[in-house]
């Protein structure tokens, strides 16, 4: 357990463990990596599951815990789940931005005071270019929405992930995000991956393994390299990137990334090695 916590420490693995909450969406966004949409096989970790999985972190070493999909807030009492993970380690989840009623809003009032936040996408300050990638009256649904939340106590950060922002569109953007009470460094602009959907509609750059930091992540079907990695194209999952099947205890797939990390002969048959 030592060596493996001074891997996740010292030896290039990030210190965030990711962790796919889902794989089901609301919306069908044209670069996305997983094909998530409203029809989708759901995939699930339970809340339950996740807080096994953030038990086991921490004993191993990671700092951090991210939570993405899928829209995970469609995942079953997520929401109610997200104060006992902060409570462990800082937390931060990824979502589109369209599901915060009032009701969600208010359950994630405990919140307010952790080491917490939610990330949401936004990809340009001109709401139709905006929502051409992601879905109709998305961009109108999000601004609303951040105001909402920081007024919760959330703290909220943005991500923009685009082939390519001149200069005017990236000023304009950063005007908006900083007019709704986003600073800049809660903003990161990110490239498309030719992965998933993206790579049906032949948008973003081809990457391989070396091209990706070493951010362990763990899906309903298995560890992954990267948050990049657990990807499906026609509806099957793609292997590339896939550490182990094994998912528990957690232990497992780290070791299987230090492996690979070191460059460990025989770790890589094919594929990453799959355990």
């Amino acid at each position: 357990m030592t060596l493996l916590r001074e891997s996740v420490k010292d030896r290039g693995i990030g210190g965030r463990l990711w962790v796919y909450a889902n794989y089901h969406c609301n919306l069908q966004c044209a670069y996305c990596l997983t094909e998530s949409g409203p029809l989708v096989a759901r995939r699930e970790l339970s809340p339950e599951r996740l807080q096994e999985l953030a038990a086991e972190a921490l004993a191993v070493g990671f700092t951090a815990l991210g939570v993405t999909g899928g829209e995970p807030f469609l995942v079953p009492g997520l929401a109610a789940a997200l104060p006992a993970l902060a409570k462990r380690m800082p937390t931060l989840v990824l979502s589109n931005g369209t599901l915060f009623t009032d009701r969600l809003i208010d359950q994630l009032r405990p919140l307010a005071g952790l080491d917490f936040a939610i990330q949401i996408s936004l990809d340009s300050a001109e709401p139709d270019r905006n929502d051409e990638m992601r879905a109709p009256h998305n961009f109108a649904k999000v601004v609303a929405a951040i105001p909402r939340l920081q007024a919760a106590g959330i703290r909220v950060r943005i991500a923009t992930t685009s082939e390519g922002l001149g200069h005017g569109e990236l000023e304009r953007l950063c005007n908006l995000h900083r007019s709704l009470g986003v600073p800049d460094d809660d903003h990161i602009v990110r490239p498309i991956v030719r992965r998933g959907r993206a790579a049906e509609h032949g948008l973003g750059a081809e990457v391989v393994r070396r091209d990706l930091p070493a951010e362990l992540t763990i899906t309903a079907d298995g560890a992954f390299w990267s948050p990049f990695g657990p990807t499906v194209r026609g509806g099957r999952l793609d292997t590339d990137l896939l550490l182990t099947r094994t998912t528990s205890p957690l232990t497992v797939p780290v070791a299987a990334m230090v492996r690979v990390a070191q460059g460990t002969p025989g770790s890589e048959p094919a594929g990453l090695g799959v355990v």
